[in-house]
């Protein structure tokens, strides 16, 4: 690939950070513009995180007017996002955003709207399935060792919100649109849909706010699902966990669990995190040597956010903007996200099973 220019939109987002870190590890990434409202931040994060920073602006039409940007990085709060995703996409930028791209499915559908209008690239960051795990479970389902899909079940809980700032955007409804389910849920919906391949159709949910803290999102949910060919599915998710510390960026702040059940087997995992292994029974013939198989991984060091596989990630989104394939999660994947996101919360406020 040819070296590039890039764009960081938003310094304040808790993910900016990491997002930089990942536009310096790429190597195809020779300078970096730098866009906030706020100055001190701009000039503390070059002295701070210089790396690669060709220059800073408060002025986002000039950013936006610097022909050597092939791309921008938007790491904006939900609310004020769109528009500005939408004005890169009119100055002929390719746009990958933090997900959810907005705070509603309608929102991400018309910054994508947008993007296929002026032919550019929309991108968002469930970079999970970069992850190797995660591209062997999707190919061991595509290649039907374990059958025809019966049930998905997932679950995902992190740490309290007490040690994650309550006050902060994230858990105030107007700014951020949702909680739980819109911040971090919505990652394991995606996995969900890309693993299987399936569409989810109807969703019936329970959210609610159990934390005690003065927020108005919800902090624990509930979902059961239905998928377009009949399988049926779950997702717990949760900020619950009170001994495992906090931050943003915790390597033991997660308990998760993933299962994908077919008629012929099925591949599960246990984590704090990032799955470092997974397990696969399949009664499929081609396997009746070894029918239940044990994979383990051993993960490349990387400051990019998500690690080794998150270079990967954005390095598939710069391969996309010149002209090779498309994103590996496309603004179209984070409307399906959004849009059973959208039909849990109708769903728990209206008492009834939501089709999508």
């Amino acid at each position: 690939m040819q070296e590039v220019h890039a764009a960081l939109l938003g310094l304040s987002h808790p993910h900016s950070l990491a997002h930089l870190r990942t536009l310096q590890a790429v190597p195809e990434v020779a300078g970096i513009t730098l866009w906030d409202e706020d100055e001190a931040l701009l000039q503390a994060t070059v002295e701070s995180q210089g790396e690669k920073i060709s220059g800073t602006t408060t002025d986002l039409a000039s950013v936006l007017g610097r022909q050597q940007i092939l791309f921008v990085v938007g790491a904006l709060r939900n609310d004020l996002g769109p528009p500005v995703f939408i004005r890169a996409l009119e100055a002929g930028k390719h746009v990958i955003t933090d997900k959810p791209i907005g705070k509603t499915a309608v929102e991400s559908a018309q910054v994508a709207a947008v993007a296929k209008r002026e032919r550019r690239k929309l991108g968002v960051f469930y970079q999970n399935r970069s992850l190797p795990p995660i591209q062997d479970a999707r190919r061991i389902v595509e290649q039907g060792l374990i059958g025809d899909l019966v049930s998905v079940e997932m679950r995902m809980v992190t740490t309290q919100v007490q040690v994650r700032n309550p006050r902060h955007w994230l858990f105030n409804q107007d700014k951020a649109g949702g909680g739980i389910l819109s911040w971090l849920g919505c990652h394991y919906i995606d996995q969900i849909l890309n693993i299987t391949q399936d569409e989810i159709v109807s969703v019936a949910a329970q959210v609610a706010t159990r934390s005690g803290e003065d927020i108005d999102v919800e902090d624990v949910a509930a979902l059961s699902l239905r998928f377009a060919s009949g399988a049926v599915g779950t997702l717990h998710a949760g900020y619950m966990l009170s001994m495992s510390g906090g931050g943003y960026h915790n390597a033991v702040g997660y308990d998760t669990y993933v299962g994908v059940n077919g008629r012929l087997g099925r591949i599960t995992w246990s984590s704090n995190g990032t799955p470092s292994s997974i397990y696969v029974e399949s009664a499929h013939p081609s396997w009746a040597s070894a029918p239940q198989r044990t994979f383990d991984y051993t993960f490349g060091d990387s400051p990019a956010y998500g690690g080794a596989s998150g270079e990967t990630f954005l390095r598939a989104f710069i391969s996309a903007c010149q002209g090779n394939g498309e994103p590996l999660a496309t603004g179209e994947d984070a409307i399906r996200v959004a849009k059973v996101v959208d039909a849990a919360y109708e769903s728990s406020r209206s008492g009834r099973r939501i089709d999508i």
